[in-house]
């Protein structure tokens, strides 16, 4: 393998190893968003009867 080809290879994994990791560590950093409670809407329905 030539050097330029060699250069090559060496840049475009260090590239995705670093992106990678970039994007690995802002997932584990990121803190979750509050979702909306799915059952905060149904407050106002008629309380069901049980069958």
């Amino acid at each position: 393998m030539n050097t330029a080809a060699l250069i090559t290879m060496v840049l475009a994994q260090g590239i995705v190893i670093c992106l990678t990791g970039f994007f690995f560590y802002k997932v584990l950093t990121t803190p979750p968003v509050k979702e909306p409670d799915s059952f905060e809407d149904n407050d106002d329905e008629l309380i069901r009867k049980n069958d």
